[in-house]
């Protein structure tokens, strides 16, 4: 970790911290938080600064805005609420816009303990063009710049890079829970090929998505288990007959290509043998289950009990295990046991020597659902983020605040 700071080796005594959270959490019906898992995340940070004599102002986008300014269906009211109902006390938003002239006012009136949370970024236009003069507003505003928002560090939008640019001398710092996540998608995953018994899951609907993460990790890997309907499109890459279950005819060529890469450089990828299969993509569809091929009329939406089995086995071996991708529709419970099999397996082998990461997205939901989330090694907060690592693709938002 000694490319970056922490904010646990920066003392915040009498300094304003602006911080970059990600606070883009689902809303309910009547506009309140319905999963606080992401607020709940950055309050190690938030304690670290209050506790440390600071004062916070906190940033996140929510939704998707359309940058020309205040949408009240988008404010980040709800997620004061919630958050000043976690952290036992007031936390205010200073104006209709995260500039505004209110903002900037508080930000220099703001006193040790004191927790601000600007408006939705992503109700300006500077946000999204990594505007500089966005940016040198934000930036005036802090005496220190922390990132804890893993969810957004593959993307370059202002608050991710610009800013801390704008800092210039000031600290930039890693937050507790962006730490973490460098410590387990980075360095964790970097030795883990030296360790040997490294072992990915992958799952998900398409396996277009994924190529570029199949490709990092070919020949890093021991073992890759692929499920979901992406394994629908390698089955028939290899020859299997599939139904009617979710194939990419286009990119079947690629997918012989990679699936040989992958094998030539020392990874066995291992498919699905067996399949929860049904007629028709409902909740309430008639599921059962076919070994080898799947009749014509039939899908697979999820992987059959040879198959969990099969898993199973190689996680229980493992000595690293990084998991991106549910293996079926997990949100239907006919369909949800290929998941629960392997998420069962990945809490088991983390409880025991193995380090076990969970990717984010769907995957973090579906561990979350399952109950095994606090058994794994790490939960990652980012999907799109925790995909970018795997597949080696450049963080912006980790190079802004890397020590040079």
């Amino acid at each position: 970790m000694s490319e970056y700071r922490s904010i646990r080796e920066f003392d915040p005594s009498g300094s304003r911290v602006l911080v970059r959270v990600d606070f883009n959490v689902p809303l309910d019906e009547n506009g309140q938080v319905a999963d606080d898992r992401r607020i709940r995340g950055a309050l190690q940070t938030i304690h670290a600064i209050l506790e440390g004599g600071g004062s916070v102002i906190l940033m996140s986008h929510l939704g998707r805005p359309k940058g020309e300014g205040h949408e009240p269906a988008l404010s980040m009211g709800p997620v004061a609420t919630r958050l000043s109902e976690l952290l036992g006390r007031t936390v205010v938003i200073p104006g209709p816009l995260p500039t505004s002239a209110e903002a900037v006012a508080a930000a220099k009136e703001m006193k040790a303990g004191d927790v601000l949370l600007l408006e939705n970024l992503r109700f300006q236009n500077g946000e999204k063009k990594g505007d500089p003069e966005f940016a040198r507003i934000l930036a005036e505003m802090a005496d220190a710049y922390c990132t804890d928002a893993f969810g957004t560090a593959h993307r370059a939008d202002a608050s991710m890079v610009a800013v801390p640019e704008a800092m210039g001398s000031r600290p930039k710092l890693l937050g507790c829970l962006m730490a973490k996540e460098v410590e387990y998608l980075g360095l964790r995953l970097a030795d883990a090929k030296e360790t040997g018994g490294f072992v990915a899951i992958l799952g998900g609907a398409k396996v277009s998505d994924k190529i570029p993460a199949i490709r990092n990790l070919a020949g890093k890997v021991d073992t890759m288990l692929v499920g979901g309907a992406m394994a629908y499109t390698l089955l028939a890459a290899r020859g299997g007959k599939i139904g009617a279950s979710r194939c990419e005819e286009d990119i079947l060529e690629a997918c012989r290509d990679m699936l040989a890469e992958a094998e030539s450089a020392g990874t066995n990828v291992l498919l699905p043998t067996d399949h929860v299969v049904a007629a028709e993509f409902r909740k309430d569809a008639q599921a059962s289950i076919v070994a080898g091929d799947i009749p014509d009329g039939l899908m697979g939406l999820d992987i059959g009990p040879e198959t969990c089995e099969a898993f199973a086995e190689v996680l229980a071996a493992a000595k690293t295990i990084v998991w991106n991708g549910p293996m079926g529709v997990f949100e239907w419970e006919a369909f949800r046991t290929g998941t629960a099999a392997v998420g069962e397996a990945v809490a088991r082998a983390s409880e025991g020597a193995a380090v076990g990461i969970v990717g984010g997205g769907d995957t973090a939901a579906a561990a979350e659902l399952l109950g095994v989330a606090e058994r794994v090694s790490h939960v990652s907060t980012g999907g799109g983020a925790s995909l970018a690592m795997l597949e080696g693709s450049p963080m912006p938002g980790l190079a802004a605040v890397a020590e040079k």
